[in-house]
């Protein structure tokens, strides 16, 4: 098995920045928060659960404030951009990262099914993107971070709604990027492979083909969060940043 990460981040790389984090409560998005204040920056933990976010945000202190939202809701995002702005001056950086995951054969799977994860997965990351982006643009610029998966880059069995709402990320993350370039607006896309959280206790690792040889922790993907929200990633844009221990590389 491989050693296990250093989780450290690159120090004042975001100071002075702002970042909004959906779904940022706990798990992988909790990971890009606590990476994205310690790399400087200040943090809005933008998430439903309201005990967990606003735990997290007082444990990192006055750089860090939680807002409650519901990522489908687009009065919701009007309101915690407005929120964000008016507490800490500005946003620079948004992390999309909001996300449910549901399964079952194509001929079991309901049309409710696919619409709330679509609803929640692609339509909630259109509306985050659609609805900073004229704050960004008012400031010069900005980084828009879509959390998608390895399931935006192939199939997977059961998971026809993931799989469609993680390539439609894919998809407007490129989209956005062609557009806003020109406006110092940078869109990046992150293709998490298998990461130990709670959503994935049930996987062994052991039997999954990484060539690294063991699953991600969150802290893996917190570091290509802020490189992509960073200026080390200045001439970055439109792209895929696949963290997944080499998993899609080989047949």
């Amino acid at each position: 098995m491989s050693a296990q990460p250093v989780t450290t981040a690159p120090a004042h790389a975001l100071e002075g920045r702002v970042a909004l984090v959906t779904g940022g409560a706990r798990g992988l998005g909790a990971a890009y928060v606590r990476a994205l204040h310690a790399a400087g920056a200040a943090v809005v933990v933008a998430d439903l659960l309201e005990d967990e976010g606003a735990a997290l945000a007082a444990d990192l202190g006055d750089r860090a404030r939680h807002e409650r939202l519901d990522v489908t809701d687009e009065r919701g995002w009007e309101r915690v951009v407005g929120a964000t702005v008016a507490a800490f001056g500005g946003l620079d950086v948004l992390v999309n990262n909001a996300g449910i995951a549901n399964s079952a054969p194509i001929e079991h799977y309901t049309t409710a099914k696919w619409d709330a994860v679509i609803a929640v997965n692609l339509t909630g990351t259109f509306l985050g993107c659609r609805a900073v982006v004229p704050v960004m643009k008012a400031a010069g610029g900005g980084s828009i971070v879509n959390v998608s998966s390895v399931e935006g880059l192939r199939g997977g069995e059961r998971l026809h709604g993931y799989v469609a709402s993680k390539f439609g990320v894919r998809g407007l993350t490129k989209s956005l990027a062609v557009e806003l370039g020109a406006d110092g607006i940078r869109v990046n896309s992150v293709h998490p492979g298998l990461v130990k959280t709670e959503m994935t206790t049930r996987i062994d690792a052991d039997v999954v083909p990484i060539p690294i040889g063991r699953a991600a922790v969150p802290a893996d993907v917190a570091g290509a969060v802020v490189f992509l929200a960073s200026d080390a990633s200045a001439y970055v844009t439109g792209t895929e940043l696949v963290v997944d221990g080499g998993l899609t590389a080989g047949v």
